[in-house]
């Protein structure tokens, strides 16, 4: 049945009146209502043109609007648009996509468990790593190692794992038998008492091994690059020297790359840019463009072996393997390596990172970092002291959407980017004097003046 199309208030008042946002306050009553997406650019109802510098949530990496992957979705929504995945059921999409993400994973994977995001990811990874040590008769092995500013997406254990207040608070009691370690942030020296920052953050993790001890600890669970932290680098031996640690004690090394996996980074996945071999990688975002929903945990031939003997791994997901989002991935996939994604998010990650470094001759400005097209920059009231810039408002990101059509994000004092791998050099220069134009007129102690 025909319905008469709605205006920009029309839709913005029904939205207001039903919808619940994630972090929006009731007091919060502007609505931005997109339209329509092609490559970089979005359109709202308006007509207003705006350049997406944050890919969604980390995860546009072909961008919006190919019409390549939409004759996907609706052929195979017409052949078998789902079907389950439970017990001996399957399908040929979650077939062929399993064997392509073992192909493009580090060497040690060999195994897929689908979900529909990066929560579910989050929930079944420590459920596996718990479970594979139960079932090898550690059962007291029941731990998990996390880090503070770490996000782990919002279930039960991944929001106890995920490291701020604002996601405990009110929620409790939270999972049990959690630990956070200090987040990796080469930046803020003073969080290391004047050592290496490295040398500190593994001594820390052997000295909470001891503490709780090793033989009740089932995994550490980390973001290989922080994400939602503010975009936090670690030091190249961060990681390697956590895997030595991890191994000597037989405890398993989780990956979250819900953001970094599938090009982010300029690698398929970042423990292949770190060069670590993780026993379970969470996955999710960029598998499918946020096309259609969609998750992967992929873990290795020993934990395998341990979840799917006896009566196999007794937890699933209703859409686990669905056959249109596995298509779509497909097709995605397809697209990253047809095009040289991987390679170009290297060299569009850089060039980008060369325009925001200019940033640095802003008083508010104190570092710019990235990988691939993972960026940040950190604001600060002074560049000696390098403490935060207060939080501001109108906030930063709002004002530089609303006076230029860029849509940035801030986690925290930080503002971060992360657009999709097709960007052209036009549009990071854009991103750059959008950024500019507005931080230029924002105040250590935050004001933003009029134009």
């Amino acid at each position: 049945m025909a319905t008469s199309k709605k205006s920009t208030q029309e839709l913005a008042d029904i939205d207001r009146a039903h919808i619940i946002h994630p972090y929006l306050p009731k007091s919060t009553t502007e609505r931005v209502i997109m339209a329509r997406g092609q490559d970089c650019a979005l359109w709202d109802t308006d007509g207003k043109e705006y350049l997406d510098a944050t890919g969604g949530l980390w995860l546009a990496q072909i961008g919006h609007g190919r019409d390549e992957v939409a004759a996907v979705a609706a052929e195979q929504i017409s052949t078998l648009e789902y079907f389950t995945s439970f017990w001996e059921f399957s399908n040929e999409p979650a077939i062929r996509l399993a064997a392509k993400l073992v192909e493009i994973s580090p060497e040690n994977i060999n195994h897929v468990y689908f979900t529909s995001g990066g929560s579910e990811g989050n929930e079944a990874a420590i459920k596996m790593a718990r479970f594979y040590h139960h079932r090898k008769g550690d059962t007291g092995r029941n731990w998990i190692l996390a880090r503070e500013r770490a996000y782990h997406g919002v279930g039960y254990g991944g929001g106890t794992l995920t490291g701020f207040d604002v996601y405990h608070d009110g929620f409790g009691p939270n999972m049990p038998n959690a630990a956070h370690l200090t987040t990796p942030w080469p930046y803020r020296q003073e969080l290391y008492n004047g050592q290496d920052p490295t040398d500190f953050l593994i001594n820390e993790l052997e000295e909470t091994i001891a503490r709780i001890g090793a033989d009740k600890i089932a995994a550490m669970v980390g973001e290989p690059i922080m994400g939602v932290g503010g975009m936090l680098v670690p030091p190249d031996d961060y990681w390697p020297r956590v895997e030595a640690v991890l191994r000597k004690h037989g405890i398993l090394l989780i990956f979250d790359e819900v953001v970094t996996a599938y090009g982010r980074v300029g690698e398929w996945f970042a423990a292949q840019h770190f060069n670590v071999q993780p026993d379970i990688i969470i996955t999710a975002k960029g598998i499918t463009s946020g096309y259609i929903p969609l998750g992967a945990v992929l873990t290795t031939d020993a934990v395998a072996a341990e979840l799917e003997k006896d009566f196999g791994f007794p937890m699933g997901f209703t859409y686990n393997g669905h056959p249109t989002a596995a298509a779509v991935a497909l097709k995605n996939l397809e697209i990253i390596e047809e095009e040289g994604l991987l390679e170009k998010a290297k060299k569009m990650g850089q060039y980008l990172h060369e325009g925001l470094r200019t940033l640095l001759d802003l008083p508010i400005v104190g570092e710019v970092r990235f990988v691939g097209m993972m960026h940040a920059v950190e604001l600060v009231t002074d560049k000696e002291s390098r403490t935060p810039l207060p939080m501001l408002q109108p906030m930063l990101p709002d004002v530089i959407r609303r006076e230029e059509g860029v849509i940035v994000r801030d986690c925290g004092h930080n503002l971060v980017l992360s657009p999709p791998l097709i960007m052209t050099e036009a549009e990071a220069d854009r991103m750059v004097e959008a950024m500019r134009k507005v931080l230029e007129r924002t105040t250590p102690d935050g004001v933003i003046h009029e134009q």
